[in-house]
């Protein structure tokens, strides 16, 4: 299993286990351990990861931090742990009181749902008020999952990481801004885009209604732009299916009357068959549609549901159990599919078996 499998397989044993996490220790145990193992470091040996770490910071005795991987003898990462209901403030850590006497380069500060990674990239030997590096475990995205190899022992290089810091730190603060004015689009990000299409003096009604059409016109950019990525990718699909030699191409299944497969429901196909393309052919993995549901299936057989995707006003990734029984898991959005990939592993395997 690569390291991509094992933190998506990471992560969807986080959602199950966070209901009977009642304590910081638990925590520990259950979500934060099992992390840095998966970044290659043996948590039972005190020569690669030192639990309970102690350090004397002036006047103060016996300060610890949970944990530090260490190399060669000296700390490297300095690790502290909150309970995962609570929120992470580095001000009132010990990881932000220790970093400047330790000789750890990055400081991990985790709930064992967000993760963040400092470093000292304004002063040094000071930790940076915000983390250069953030994610949700459960939301993690495919390039953080390449930010985050870096960490990995196999791949572990000081150098290299701090290098690539400050553009990750200021590329991810960008891309909050970017967001949230697509949200919320703030007076000066109106009048950035009014000032030049409307000829006129920017009164505050003319403000007001630019607002609601730069909100607009933003979300439009970002679907059409979606819808186009999907459009792509369809159309190689379908390219690669056309060119296999020696066969003839079975008719298309043709959609029931009244039925529209929204490129949500494409996405989630594309996702779902990025997930199991490890395991099995990705040409066996095709799609149907119906009218209360979207079926990703195996060999095009109805008898083979690998899914369902409902994706009305709940959404929900529907599995069918040995008996065909299907078990709902409901999703607020479709990249969540990404948790369950365990699941769906076991599905295409329990249909090929």
């Amino acid at each position: 299993m690569d390291f991509k499998d094992q933190i998506a397989q990471l992560a969807a044993r986080v959602e199950k286990m966070i209901p009977q996490i009642q304590t910081e220790e638990a925590t520990k145990n259950a979500l934060v351990m099992p992390f840095i193992q998966i970044l290659g470091y043996d948590v039972f040996n005190p020569f690669e990861v030192n639990p309970e770490f102690v350090a004397d910071i002036g006047i103060k005795k016996g300060e610890k931090v949970d944990y530090a991987i260490m190399k060669d003898g000296d700390p490297i990462i300095i690790v502290e742990c909150k309970h995962h209901l609570e929120k992470l403030d580095p001000h009132n850590s010990q990881l932000f009181r220790y970093f400047h006497v330790c000789a750890a380069k990055f400081g991990l500060l985790t709930n064992g749902l967000i993760y963040r990674f400092y470093t000292d990239l304004n002063d040094v030997n000071k930790m940076d008020e915000k983390p250069f590096f953030e994610f949700n475990i459960t939301e993690i995205k495919d390039a953080q999952i390449e930010e985050l190899k870096k960490f990995h022992k196999s791949y572990f290089d000081v150098e290299n990481i701090s290098n690539t810091a400050s553009d990750l730190k200021y590329t991810n603060e960008i891309k909050a801004l970017i967001t949230s004015e697509l949200r919320n689009p703030s007076p000066v990000f109106v009048k950035h885009f009014a000032s030049q299409v409307y000829p006129g003096k920017l009164t505050e009604k003319i403000l007001t209604q630019f607002t609601e059409l730069v909100k607009r016109s933003s979300n439009q950019v970002l679907n059409d732009a979606i819808t186009d990525r999907l459009k792509t990718a369809l159309g190689k699909e379908e390219a690669n299916s056309n060119q296999t030699e020696g066969k003839v191409t079975a008719e298309p299944v043709m959609a029931e009357p009244n039925i529209v497969t929204t490129d949500e429901e494409i996405e989630g196909f594309f996702i779902v068959k990025s997930i199991l393309r490890e395991i099995i052919d990705h040409k066996r993995i095709t799609h149907r549609d119906a009218q209360s549901y979207f079926a990703i299936l195996l060999d095009d057989n109805n008898r083979k549901t690998i899914c369902r995707l409902y994706l009305g006003n709940k959404k929900y990734l529907v599995i069918l159990d040995e008996n065909k029984k299907e078990i709902k898991h409901e999703i607020m959005e479709i990249d969540e599919i990404y948790g369950h990939a365990d699941k769906l592993t076991s599905a295409v395997n329990r249909l090929v078996n």
